[in-house]
């Protein structure tokens, strides 16, 4: 089995990487849809967010209140330090099962772990990867992106950017980057060289 830790920074474009990865064969484990999983309606996760949060982050159909636990987290650090010390232990141990899974099934796989906050977790992971790609894109591409796309104002795009690792913090990380800031066709290029390069190696 063949690990690629799969990073970047908000509206980076990691998911165009990672969808090209996929389609190129790729087994992908994104942490952002395991981070969904686990604070489903009825999980220890969502009674761990309501404990220490409040009622108030739950909608009326049980399900999490994901606009207000937001707006919550994304204005005071020390609260969402909270937050990740209920929910990041449970995704790692998610995300290692479904590692093992893949070896398992194809010893052979290339496996695709998609987290945005690798940088952040740097020194407190235990997972030991093959490959670290850092998908790279500009500040003001992202803020950009992020208004066009996201519907977000300017304020709330540098402030979503300001709670996560920095491009230099995440850069020192990689082993490979996926420059971003160009037309699709350039960014789908770099991928496949890096799938040919991977490939290489197995």
């Amino acid at each position: 089995m063949y690990l690629i830790g799969l990073t970047g920074g908000i509206a980076s474009g990691k998911s165009v990487v990672s969808e090209r990865l996929a389609e190129r064969g790729a087994v992908l484990i994104d942490a952002d849809v395991l981070a969904r999983e686990i604070v489903d309606a009825g999980t220890p996760a969502l009674a761990e967010i309501v404990s220490e949060f409040g009622p108030e982050m739950v909608n009326e159909d049980g399900s999490l209140d994901r606009k207000a636990l937001g707006a919550l987290i994304f204005s005071d650090e020390q609260k969402r330090e909270r937050l990740n010390a209920i929910t990041h232990p449970k995704i790692w141990r998610r995300t290692k099962q479904l590692i093992a899974d893949a070896e398992k099934h194809d010893p052979g796989a290339v496996v695709v772990y998609d987290v945005p906050l690798l940088a952040e977790a740097a020194g407190k992971r235990d997972l030991d990867f093959d490959l670290i790609v850092v998908v790279h894109a500009d500040t003001g591409t992202r803020i950009r992106r992020m208004v066009e796309h996201r519907g977000m104002t300017r304020d709330e795009a540098l402030h979503r950017m300001g709670s996560q690792a920095s491009d230099t913090e995440r850069l020192a990380i990689a082993d490979v980057v996926i420059d971003n800031n160009g037309a699709l066709p350039d960014t789908l290029a770099q991928v496949d060289r890096l799938w040919e390069r991977v490939s290489a190696t197995r």
